[in-house]
């Protein structure tokens, strides 16, 4: 399969709330690891049990809140590419066009600090 021919469906990036919410709204979403030139794509995730088991593998020490970008992937103008063999981590390489987010949800924790599925 052509890495970049799923192109339709949801996908979800996470972000602790006070990054995204100090982006300027009338910009292209780009993540800080992006911004200060360490990786070249914007992360995402497909499954709501797959995003909360990413956040607990890299996010439960940090005690920020983070929200979820419920992304469409058919309305991303960067191009998506998947590199896993599951297909279900698909890297975003540009810019994140913010008409391709469709929701914004806070991500839930339990009470030690470990993300939850969305519901």
């Amino acid at each position: 399969m052509n890495p970049e021919t799923k192109q339709t469906g949801l996908t979800f990036h996470m972000v602790p709330v006070e990054y995204y919410e100090a982006q300027p709204a009338d910009e292209a979403y780009i993540p800080e690891p992006m911004r200060a030139g360490r990786e070249n794509f914007i992360h995402t995730t497909e499954g709501a049990q797959n995003m909360a088991d990413t956040g607990n593998r890299y996010y439960t020490a940090d005690p920020r809140p983070f929200i979820a970008l419920v992304i469409d992937k058919g309305r991303v103008t960067s191009p998506v590419i998947y590199e896993d063999p599951k297909q279900i981590f698909p890297h975003i390489y540009g810019p994140l066009n913010r008409d391709a987010i469709v929701e914004i949800k806070p991500i839930p924790r339990d009470p030690d600090g470990r993300f939850l599925p969305l519901e």
